[in-house]
């Protein structure tokens, strides 16, 4: 039985501390200390961070950081060599994804930090290459905006909050299933005082580990 309460949140937040498992692109402190004073990036870390949640879909995240490294690393030295590329990382999809942003990196930059509001930017980057609403989300975090990712394990996790056996299509996030997690989030804010973005990560992290049994 889960009770959502704050001493459950920061036993997760311990145990997965403890494992050496307290991180995302960056370390679970790097990640509190940007949604709570968020950075400005230039042109290359923003690419960079673009290139991650890009690589991250479908792969532990040990693998995409492996995989993100050595493409970041090319990237700074070679620029975009899609047939070096390709040999770092077998996806055709994906790597031109990751060429388009490098090579447009200055323009898409600026373009994302002179929008305003927070819909703004999100409608931003799921316009980008291979980033559609659930990855715009994980970057946005990533960049320091205060979301969540709203993946299959985190609406399952809604649901067990909202006791409601709902069905979920990762693909398409339901109204009643994000107003279950939106609920679940602002009732952990109110328990622990941490930000929504943060929590997330911690969930999504616990629920991979299955330190969380759904």
């Amino acid at each position: 039985m889960i009770d959502f309460s704050e001493n459950w949140f920061f036993d997760l937040d311990a145990a997965l501390r403890a494992a050496g498992l307290d991180s995302d692109e960056q370390s679970f402190d790097e990640i509190l200390e940007n949604l709570r004073a968020r950075k400005i990036y230039n042109a290359d870390a923003f690419a960079s961070h673009c290139a991650y949640v890009i690589l991250a879909g479908g792969f532990s995240q040990q693998t995409a950081k492996k995989i993100h490294k050595k493409i970041m690393n090319f990237l700074y030295v070679s620029g975009t060599d899609f047939g070096s590329l390709i040999k770092i990382f077998n996806n055709k999809n994906k790597i031109n994804a990751i060429c388009k942003i490098w090579a447009n990196r200055n323009a898409l930059r600026d373009g994302y930090y002179a929008l305003e509001t927070l819909d703004d930017k999100l409608n931003y980057l799921q316009k980008l290459p291979h980033i559609g609403k659930i990855t715009a989300n994980h970057l946005a975090r990533n960049l320091g905006e205060d979301v969540v990712k709203y993946d299959i394990w985190i609406q399952r996790l809604g649901c067990v909050f909202a006791n409601k056996n709902l069905p979920v299509d990762n693909g398409n996030l339901s109204s009643e299933i994000k107003s279950a997690c939106d609920d679940m989030f602002a009732h952990l804010v109110e328990q622990t005082g941490l930000p929504r973005g943060y929590i997330d990560v911690v969930l999504w992290k616990s629920l991979q580990q299955g330190l969380i049994k759904l």
